[in-house]
């Protein structure tokens, strides 16, 4: 089966197709995980190991988030497809 040229990017990468909702959550939680690592290294500093177990839980969430955002997209395809 030949590709169509609306299955790559102009960079000539695969274009995947991905909800809002996916995208949201994938931007959302990675900046939620870049200020937790941020925080949690400052904590850790300041020797606060109660903040830093709770920014552990937040960052594993957001890591489980990223994880089930990635695997709707994937359910959806591998990008669209040409009827013609």
């Amino acid at each position: 089966m030949s590709e169509t040229p609306e299955q790559r990017s102009t960079t000539g990468k695969p274009m995947v197709t991905g909800t809002p909702r996916d995208l949201i959550h994938i931007r959302l939680a990675s900046f939620v995980l870049f200020l937790t690592i941020a925080l949690g290294v400052l904590a850790l500093v300041a020797k606060a190991t109660v903040l830093v177990i709770v920014l552990a839980v937040v960052a594993v969430v957001a890591i489980v988030d990223v994880m089930f955002a990635v695997r709707r997209q994937r359910r959806l395809g591998t990008g669209p497809r040409s009827t013609g």
